[in-house]
């Protein structure tokens, strides 16, 4: 009973903020330029949205790339060319040249 209460009661509090918040944006309405600015305030707020959207797809790209990146790696060590051995020369002897 008394968990019916404090809800009863934060329902109360939340309606009285609502309707106060309803009747504060009704006067700023009312005001020079109000308009404009709950629409900036509108547009700003769908925009945060849209950025946080691509936010949250930075990781998935990170991956993409970081997986990439091993795979080059894996791909370079591959294709290098294995070192040539040296050849030994046999330099012939001056005296015998000329």
């Amino acid at each position: 009973m008394a968990t019916a209460k404090k809800t009863t009661g934060q329902d109360d509090t939340i309606t009285r903020l609502a309707s106060r918040g309803e009747s504060t944006l009704a006067r700023f309405v009312d005001l020079p330029g109000g308009t404009k600015a709950l629409k900036a305030f509108n547009d700003l707020r769908l925009r945060v949205d849209d950025l946080g959207k691509k936010v949250r797809g930075i990781d998935k790209l990170e991956a993409r790339v970081t997986k990439l990146e091993r795979e080059l790696a894996t791909l370079k060590r591959a294709q290098k060319p294995k070192p040539a051995t040296a050849r030994k020369t046999t330099r012939k002897s001056a005296a015998s040249s000329s």
